[in-house]
């Protein structure tokens, strides 16, 4: 589903049922605006196909980090989880021991959260063993991307129309969790299926939607 709006560090927007319009005239799903660092995602990230390997685990441990917290937080903490994850490299995370763990857990620039931690390497275990079998995660990912009649003809005009999880989220859930991933429900799937771009929930009249 798409991400809870922040007003931490307003800028001045008006403000048009589900849209934003900021200062610079554009218009924006309502999430996307009220902070600078949410309207660059929301431009320049959100819905865009990721299919960069490394990008790709990176968001979906990220996704994971976000259960139960504001993406905002996330997007804050992005560059410390970075640096602390080895910039996401599946292999270098999937070689982490007792030391890296206890580092992590003392990290207090990233979430620190055991079983969050535990599933970020037990998911860079599970892309080495997709590589090993001749698979990547972007193409198991890509490879559940909705069929027509699972989406509206046009673009939602509602968030609250956005749903927050589908059968091709559930799907991918399964898939992803049978080759060993952790923290992948449906609800996750499909927020990492419309933040990497596999679906585009920009809402009708969202400039990116243009």
């Amino acid at each position: 589903m798409a991400k809870t709006a922040d007003t931490a560090e307003p800028v001045e927007t008006t403000m048009t049922t589900d849209l934003v319009t900021g200062d610079d005239g554009r218009a924006r799903c309502a999430w996307g605006g009220g902070d600078p660092l949410y309207a660059a995602y929301h431009d320049d990230e959100w819905g865009r196909p990721l299919r960069d390997e490394q990008g790709l685990f990176g968001l979906l441990c990220l996704e994971a980090f976000q259960s139960g917290l504001s993406w905002l937080t996330i997007l804050r903490k992005r560059p410390a989880f970075l640096a602390a994850f080895d910039e996401f490299d599946p292999e270098a995370v999937a070689a982490y021991g007792d030391a890296d763990v206890a580092r992590l857990m003392a990290d207090a620039s990233i979430v620190r959260n055991r079983a969050k931690i535990d599933a970020a390497i037990a998911n860079a275990q599970a892309v080495v063993a997709l590589h090993d079998e001749g698979e990547t995660l972007v193409d198991l990912v890509f490879a559940h991307a909705p069929p027509p009649d699972e989406r509206p003809v046009g673009r939602y005009t509602s968030l609250a129309d956005i749903p927050s999880s589908t059968p091709s989220s559930t799907a991918l859930a399964k898939a992803l969790r049978r080759r060993g991933f952790r923290f992948v429900g449906p609800v996750v799937a499909y927020a990492l299926m419309e933040a990497a771009g596999v679906v585009d929930d920009h809402l009708e009249g969202c400039w990116v939607s243009v």
